[in-house]
């Protein structure tokens, strides 16, 4: 199950040849790593809130991707953005993210989410596109009762709600050293300074996890070790949604039986993958396959 409680709609303005190409999607961290755990072969309930005519047509986008959709209508609207990308790099036109879920939505999107992940063997928690739209404690309280009834949670949350869900217990947390540092978890973005500030998330009740660092190895904390992550170099086409895919190649393998080890290779090669395209947690399983192969743990020490 991926919990993704407000997607956005997304408006990209592209230039193919001499001419003006318009893309809509529903989008929001959520979305993206539930298509990408669906495209390595997971059975994905994507649990969501949506609203007002943007909302509507999330919705109806929703119903078109390889997952099942379990969703929530709530009177306020759901959030969007616009983005022009016609010089090959991206610029905001508009955004709003979202009205914030009020205690009827939450309730009833709460009471599906938690039918959902007791039913699955793996929960995603994904965030909003502004922390503000939705209460960290609603997180806490997830991670918490899923994770005492025998539900492996992996959280992809930063700020408040990285803290609520390290309370919970989820069992593995991504996170990437920007958040870290942003978060005043890290005291600096040198190796030593994030292996500290991993150590730390396990401390606080993470059962592993990964920090990604940009173009640098990711450092894995998991089964005792601290592990560097080494991906095949690629050309970098969209940085944006890399994270969630490594998230969701991680919940893949986990919700099949696979190990920590297996998991967060096939999460790097999923983000590694996801670099080189436009679309945002998107790609081909035999892709990521190939570049699984190419995948090297190193431990650290």
């Amino acid at each position: 199950m991926v919990f993704a409680p407000a997607p956005v709609l997304t408006v990209t303005v592209e230039q193919t040849a001499e001419l003006p190409d318009l893309h809509v999607h529903p989008g929001g961290q959520g979305v993206w790593q539930a298509r990408m755990a669906a495209t390595l072969g997971s059975d994905v309930t994507l649990c969501f809130s949506v609203g007002g005519e943007t909302g509507a047509l999330v919705d109806t986008l929703l119903a078109g991707l390889e997952v099942t959709v379990r969703s929530v209508q709530r009177p306020a609207g759901s959030g969007w953005y616009v983005h022009d990308r016609r010089d090959g790099a991206r610029r905001e036109i508009a955004a709003w993210p979202g009205a914030p879920l009020q205690r009827h939505d939450l309730d009833e999107l709460y009471t599906i989410a938690l039918a959902e992940g007791l039913r699955s063997d793996v929960t995603v928690l994904s965030g909003p596109a502004d922390p503000r739209v939705v209460d960290p404690d609603v997180y806490r309280r997830l991670s918490t009762d899923l994770t005492a009834n025998g539900t492996r949670v992996v959280a992809d949350l930063s700020g408040g709600h990285l803290a609520a869900v390290l309370r919970g217990s989820a069992s593995f947390v991504k996170v990437s050293h920007e958040e870290l540092l942003r978060d005043g978890r890290a005291a600096s973005g040198a190796e030593d300074a994030l292996v500290a500030a991993g150590s730390t998330l396990l401390a606080d009740g993470a059962g592993a996890a990964l920090v990604s660092r940009a173009g640098d190895p990711a450092l894995a904390f998991f089964d005792g070790t601290v592990q560097r992550v080494h991906v095949p170099p690629l050309q970098i086409k969209e940085h944006r949604g890399a994270g969630d895919s490594m998230s969701a190649g991680v919940a893949a393998v986990l919700a099949g039986g696979g190990d920590l080890g297996e998991a967060i290779r096939t999460g790097a090669a999923a983000g590694a993958l996801n670099v080189t395209r436009h679309g945002l947690g998107t790609g081909r399983a035999d892709a990521v396959q190939e570049l699984l192969a190419r995948v090297r743990l190193e431990p650290l020490g």
